[in-house]
C-alpha cells in the first residue's frame, strides 16, 4: 500500500461521506497535535476529473492540515470506483472513529437501503460492517423523530441533562409523533433512566387511557410522569382483582360470635359511600383513580376570544339568567374541586 504526497490544493472533500459533523473542540485537539508530532496515519483518497483527488475518509485529518497551511498531505490512492463499496468502506472507517455519532450512522444506513443508487438490504449490510441485523435497525429507528430531538442525540449510555441515548430513544420510537417527540424532550431535560423510560412509554401506549388524557400528561415532568405510572398500574391491578375475586354480600345483621362461624364464610366489610356520592355501592375509590379521571374529563383550556366575549352583551335577558345561573354552578363547583386538591397536595407536601 503506497503512501505518496499530494499537494493539498489538490484535494476535494467528498460531500456525500457519511460523517458530517465536527466539534470544534476536537479539531482544535487534532491541529495541535498535528503541529507538534506531523500526521501520523495518512488520509485515503480516489482519483477524480482534472488531475483531482477526493477524501474517502479523513476529512478531519484534511481540515486540520489545511488550516496548519500544509502544502502536501500524506495519501493512500485508491483505485476502487464502485460508488457502493467506497460508501460502505467510508461507513466502516468511521465506525472505528469516535465522534460519529448515532444519527450520522442512522442517515448512512437508511442511505444504503433507501437510495435507488445502492439500493442494498439489513442482511447485506450487516455482512458486510460485521454489524448485527439488529443494530442497523435500531440505529434508522431514531431518524422517526423531530430535528429537535436528534440534535440531542448522543453516543454512549451515561444519561446526560439535555441530552438522550439510543437507549432512552428506542422505548418512545413506536408511539404517535405527537406523543414521541414531546416525551423525549422531557426525558432529556430530566435526565430520566431507561428503566423509567419504558414504563412511561408503556404508559402513553395503553389503549385504556384516551388521547386527550395523554396530551395533558405531556405537561408533566418525568418524575410526575413516573408517578402518573404507578398510580395508574396499581389501579390496574385492583381492577383486575376485584373482576377476579366474586363479591360477598355485607351482612346487615349484627354478626354472630365467632366461635360459632366457620373462619372462612367471614365476609370482609363493604363501605358505603357517603350521603350524595355518585360512586357506585360497594367500590372504594382512590385520590389517584379520581384525579385520572377527572383529569381525563376536564378538557385542556383556550381562552374566550374577543368575539365570544363581546357577544355577551347582546344576548337577551332570559339567556342572560340562564348564562349567569350556569356561571354561578360553574363557579361553585370548580372552588370545591379547588378547595379539595389543594387539601390535598398541602397533604402530599408534607
Amino acid at each position: 500500500m503506497d503512501i505518496i504526497e499530494i499537494q493539498t490544493h489538490l484535494i476535494d472533500e467528498d460531500t456525500d461521506q457519511p460523517r458530517y459533523q465536527f466539534g470544534e473542540e476536537s479539531l482544535q485537539e487534532l491541529i495541535e497535535s498535528i503541529s507538534e508530532l506531523g500526521l501520523l496515519s495518512p488520509i485515503k483518497v480516489r482519483t477524480a476529473n482534472g488531475g483531482r483527488y477526493k477524501i474517502i475518509y479523513g476529512n478531519r485529518r484534511y481540515k486540520a492540515c489545511k488550516t496548519l497551511g500544509r502544502p502536501t498531505i500524506p495519501c493512500i490512492v485508491s483505485t476502487v470506483t464502485d460508488e457502493m463499496e467506497i460508501y460502505l468502506e467510508q461507513i466502516a472507517e468511521n465506525l472505528t472513529r469516535e465522534g460519529f455519532s448515532p444519527i450520522e450512522e442512522a442517515e448512512a444506513f437508511n442511505k444504503l437501503l433507501t437510495d435507488p443508487k445502492f439500493s442494498s438490504s439489513t442482511k447485506y449490510l450487516s455482512s458486510k460492517l460485521g454489524k448485527p441485523e439488529s443494530y442497523i435497525k435500531n440505529k434508522c429507528e431514531l431518524l422517526k423523530f423531530s430535528n429537535a430531538v436528534k440534535k440531542l442525540i448522543v453516543s454512549g449510555t451515561d444519561i446526560r441533562k439535555d441530552k438522550l441515548t439510543e437507549d432512552q430513544l428506542l422505548p418512545l420510537k413506536d408511539l404517535p409523533m405527537e406523543h414521541r417527540d414531546s416525551l423525549a424532550l422531557i426525558m432529556a431535560r430530566d435526565e430520566m433512566p431507561v428503566s423509567d423510560v419504558k414504563r412511561i412509554a408503556r404508559l402513553f401506549k395503553d389503549s385504556g387511557i384516551s388521547d386527550g388524557t395523554k396530551s395533558k400528561l405531556l405537561y408533566k415532568s418525568g418524575h410526575e410522569l413516573l408517578e402518573t405510572w404507578s398510580v395508574f398500574e396499581h389501579n390496574k391491578k385492583e381492577r383486575a382483582k376485584a373482576a377476579a375475586e366474586p363479591k360477598q354480600a355485607v351482612k346487615k345483621d349484627k354478626p354472630e360470635k365467632s366461635s360459632d362461624v366457620e373462619e372462612n364464610s367471614i365476609s370482609e366489610p363493604v363501605l358505603e359511600p357517603s350521603a350524595g356520592s355518585n360512586e357506585n355501592l360497594g367500590t372504594i375509590e382512590t385520590i389517584q383513580s379520581k384525579l385520572l379521571r377527572i383529569l381525563e374529563a376536564l378538557p385542556a383550556h383556550q381562552p374566550l376570544s374577543p368575539e365570544a366575549l363581546q357577544s355577551v352583551g347582546s344576548l337577551p335577558l332570559a339567556d342572560k339568567d340562564q348564562l349567569l345561573n350556569g356561571i354561578d354552578t360553574l363557579i361553585d363547583d370548580l372552588e370545591k374541586h379547588l378547595a379539595d386538591w389543594r387539601a390535598v397536595k398541602g397533604l402530599a407536601n408534607n
